[in-house]
């Protein structure tokens, strides 16, 4: 499976579609407005552990390496 944040886009505007349907009443409604909120749940936790990996790997692109050499004057040395 391979899916992208552009084919949850795509399903999330296709769940709205569904949404709008003015045709849609009752318990058919009801069934698809508790099928937005199961998609909005996933989602939200898709785009929540993407922006986790996004800020881990901000993190481990600005650490110091081991090598870099720390500038007296931030160390502490006159």
């Amino acid at each position: 499976m391979k899916n992208t944040l552009g084919d949850l886009q795509n399903h999330l505007f296709a769940q709205l579609e569904r949404l709008s349907d003015e045709d849609l009443t009752g318990e058919k409604l009801n069934e698809e407005i508790g099928r937005a909120k199961a998609v909005t749940s996933v989602a939200s936790q898709i785009i929540a552990n993407g922006s986790l990996v996004l800020e881990a790997a901000k993190l481990a692109d600005d650490r110091m390496n081991a090598n870099t050499v720390v500038p007296a004057m931030l160390k502490g040395e006159n």
